[in-house]
């Protein structure tokens, strides 16, 4: 008879147990499930880099509860640069794996992740995660100089640590036909003439509007329609917005104007990317790439709408939104209180805090109307990105992926 377990484990002895005795029993398939995953795993590119490598072909049972292990206890050690690492070995087991996706994201397997996750969150809220926090001061280095000196109870604390006063201006704002960046964020895509079906680019799998808005009205305002005088509107666009692990993980209002809905209690998947490597396209993360899953991750919208002057003089009102999801790891995504699920419309100014994301993966997308954000537009002097010593770049923005041989396999698909 299967063992009825509520509540999450509050050990990694503790996980292990349960899935163990979960495993013994078919707890809700999860031993057929596990044993159908391993069965069918797609072996990664020859050329995958030895540290991200992890065959999971007939593995049992005694090697996963192994790899969570030494996942949690690298955990305590992990280096900015790192923060993927056991991410993409983990994901090998959902690779091109319909098997592997059912596992992770369905009864007993997608509770195991789930509270693998809760421990992990509950790692970096410790006391004993300010180790972390001196690990990463060092290899950031200068990089600190834009935030507040701490200091801070928890490596969570740290991770969404607050900004000197001044480091991040927020560009004209009193102008709202101006947007800002909402974040530290490298823009992957940009999306446009949106439809219904459009499958957006965002970090790990493909989300059309109406999925990435769960379902709200508001997502027909982004796709094709009519204006207030009947003619046909094309589709908007969408910009793809990466956060990296050692930036600043805050997020801002683009514009200035109204929240007229918002929310950051959707969905509760922590992994099921079938394409992890094919997400990060040699560095233009997320271009081209399929979110089909992508729905059940975890996500918070806002949608705010403002009003702006032309240069000559006229007046327009437009719909803005901006899509949060943390993925992988903690993937937390937590509004401030005046932002979740408000009763009526709220103001916001341009560059105001919205929320932030702690430990895990994490991007925001956003969404405009049709015709109202037609390209990226920067004027002389301001940041188009940073010279990277290579290490840095080989493990946040490259990696295996620019490798030919999955080159050739992508290309291929």
């Amino acid at each position: 008879m299967a063992h009825a377990d509520h509540g999450f484990s509050d050990s990694i002895d503790g996980l292990i147990e349960k899935i163990t005795r979960w495993y013994a029993s078919d707890e809700r398939g999860f031993r057929t499930l596990y044993d159908a995953a391993v069965g069918h795993v797609v072996p990664y590119p020859e050329d995958t880099p030895e540290h991200v490598r992890c065959d999971w072909r007939g593995r049992d049972l005694a090697f996963l509860c192994a790899f969570l292990r030494e996942w949690y206890a690298w955990g305590r050690t992990a280096k900015p640069t790192e923060g993927l690492d056991y991410i993409r070995k983990f994901n090998w087991l959902t690779h091109k794996n319909d098997y592997g996706m059912v596992f992770v994201t369905c009864g007993a397997g997608r509770d195991m992740t789930a509270e693998f996750t809760h421990l992990q969150g509950r790692q970096m809220d410790e006391p004993e995660s300010k180790r972390l926090v001196d690990i990463w001061k060092r290899e950031l280095g200068s990089r600190m100089d834009d935030f507040e000196k701490g200091p801070w109870p928890d490596f969570n604390a740290f991770f969404t640590r607050e900004l000197r006063p001044g480091r991040r201006p927020v560009d004209k704002p009193d102008d709202n036909s101006v947007v800002v960046a909402p974040t530290d964020c490298v823009i992957s895509m940009v999306v446009d003439e949106l439809t219904e079906d459009t499958p957006i680019p965002v970090k790990t799998v493909t989300m059309n509007v109406r999925q990435l808005l769960d379902g709200s009205e508001h997502y027909r305002k982004f796709v094709p329609g009519r204006d207030e005088r009947g003619r046909a509107v094309p589709g908007g666009t969408a910009v793809s917005c990466v956060l990296m692990p050692d930036t600043y993980h805050w997020y801002h209002a683009p514009v200035a104007g109204e929240v007229v809905e918002a929310t950051d209690g959707i969905g509760g998947v922590h992994y099921g990317m079938r394409d992890f490597p094919g997400l990060l396209n040699r560095g233009n993360v997320g271009h081209g790439f399929g979110y089909a899953t992508f729905e059940d991750f975890r996500r918070g919208y806002v949608v705010i709408r403002t009003r702006f002057r032309d240069p000559r003089g006229r007046e327009h009102e437009t719909y803005v939104g901006m899509v949060t999801v943390g993925l992988n790891s903690i993937a937390s995504v937590n509004y401030l209180p005046r932002f979740q699920k408000p009763a009526k419309p709220v103001r916001v100014r341009k560059g105001e805090k919205i929320g932030n994301f702690r430990y895990g993966g994490s991007l925001v997308i956003l969404l405009f109307q049709h015709g109202r954000f037609p390209a990226l537009q920067l004027h002389m002097g301001q940041r188009i990105g940073n010279l990277e010593c290579r290490e840095r770049s080989a493990a946040l923005f490259t990696g295996s992926h620019r490798h030919q041989a999955l080159r050739r396999l992508l290309l291929s698909l």
